[in-house]
């Protein structure tokens, strides 16, 4: 199936995912998975923590990764090889799950222990390659070793009973094989995740062989929605008015963009300078108000962002909406780009890169764009145009690039769209040429 294609809805799966750490109150980030507004299934979640270049990935069942200064530190899975992921709930009250993966079918050999090492519990069974849930019901409070060996291979995560968990006998019971084989495109595991609050986290969630994204920068415990609905308008909110003009909305999975370029403010002539005068001021292609209409204002970098210096500011964009920054054009590129997913290495550098994500972007056609305005397909609904720049007090490219800003100060990125090339390119713009602004929600 390919990344347009959607299959039925399935029903809801929440992941939660918490943090300790030195001085801080626990956070907690619960996942789920939506597809317009009917819940979707999330197989697994990758989390990257971009300021600290630490990630962690959760995988179907419901799952909690629990990282404290001092206690229990679970092992870490490989997902590409023989491993038992961290049981959910942990602590648990009455049962927890358990996923075990295999990479090929195998016998398995399991046994659970008590903090003392005393075997209560031992089994064995041959299991076919992909994901096994278990469900282990303690004989009361305590800690608990659960050992799985297969092919000389063995793993241990430790399960902690709370002591509200009343005493019963003790049992393990298998579920069964867990549907599909938890696909994942991109995935990395460390020993410890790294998080504090205000890192930058980019946010991938996965299902029925589809990807979803946004980053974020959590100060608190928050409730994440993975969106796996593309190329409709942003729920709760198809058109906005702002500045005497109307804009409207696109979702393009977990984001949501206007489809205008940003058109705000008063013209002044080519010949003006843009100034720091608390009024927004923008350039017109050929000094003509007319192009304004269609095309959009274009923008210094210092303008468009009102002289702040906040990646992810929201500048002249409308309330509830910022400046994208390099990492939401980034996710933007992984979702449309038929080849490179999300978090991929390929949106890390400058230059052309991917394989189709600016032909998936640009407006079909030859209305706006030169021909032969090569692979544009608008399949998200993006409709990017090509509203040309200006430069050195001339006008350029109106017809033949799309230049569009992002909000980080270092680097200054642009994307550009071409009329002749389906892949899309970021360079690094400075201060001196004024280009096109697409605003994207909170």
């Amino acid at each position: 199936m390919n990344k347009l294609e959607f299959k039925h809805i399935i029903p809801a799966l929440a992941f939660s995912l918490i943090f300790s750490s030195y001085g801080q109150n626990t956070v907690t980030f619960t996942f789920t998975g939506i597809n317009e507004s009917s819940y979707y299934l999330l197989e697994s979640i990758t989390v990257k923590n971009l300021t600290q270049d630490s990630d962690t990935t959760l995988y179907y069942p419901d799952t909690v990764l629990t990282i404290y200064n001092v206690g229990i530190k679970h092992n870490q899975s490989q997902p590409d090889g023989f491993s038992v992921m961290p049981n959910y709930p942990n602590p648990l009250a009455d049962r927890t799950s358990i996923n075990l993966y295999l990479p090929e079918k195998d016998m398995v050999n399991i046994t659970i222990a008590d903090a003392t090492g005393r075997r209560l519990l031992a089994y064995d069974r041959f299991l076919d390659k992909g994901h096994h849930l278990f469900f282990f019901t303690p004989p009361g409070e305590g800690l608990y070793l659960f050992s799985a060996c297969c092919n000389g291979t063995s793993t241990t995560i430790k399960i902690l009973a709370a002591a509200t968990c009343r005493e019963r006998p003790c049992s393990l019971e298998y579920s069964g094989s867990i549907p599909g084989d938890a696909p994942l495109k991109s995935v990395s595991s460390t020993q410890e995740f790294l998080f504090s609050p205000g890192d930058e986290l980019l946010l991938i969630g996965y299902g029925d062989e589809l990807e979803s994204g946004f980053v974020d920068c959590p100060e608190t415990s928050q409730d994440y929605v993975f969106q796996f609905a593309t190329n409709i308008v942003c729920p709760g909110m198809d058109s906005l008015y702002y500045d005497e003009q109307w804009y409207h909305t696109v979702q393009i999975f977990s984001q949501c963009w206007l489809i205008e370029n940003m058109n705000a403010g008063i013209m002044i002539p080519s010949t003006q300078d843009q100034m720091n005068n608390d009024i927004i001021e923008k350039y017109c292609m050929g000094d003509y108000a007319s192009y304004c209409s269609i095309l959009g204002g274009l923008y210094f970098w210092d303008e468009m962002m009102k002289y702040t210096n906040e990646t992810g500011g929201q500048g002249i964009c409308p309330e509830g909406w910022h400046i994208p920054g390099d990492y939401d054009w980034q996710v933007l590129e992984g979702a449309v780009d038929s080849e490179f997913e999300i978090g991929s290495p390929e949106w890390e550098g400058n230059g052309w890169r991917g394989m189709d994500a600016g032909g998936n972007l640009k407006q079909e056609g030859t209305g706006l764009w030169e021909y032969p305005n090569t692979g544009a397909t608008d399949a998200y609904g993006f409709s990017a145009i090509p509203g040309g720049y200006f430069i050195q007090n001339a006008f350029w490219g109106a017809g033949y690039k799309g230049y569009f800003w992002s909000s980080d100060p270092e680097g200054k990125f642009y994307r550009n769209m071409d009329w002749n090339q389906a892949m899309i390119q970021k360079d690094t713009g400075g201060g001196g040429v004024a280009i096109s602004v697409r605003c994207i929600r909170n």
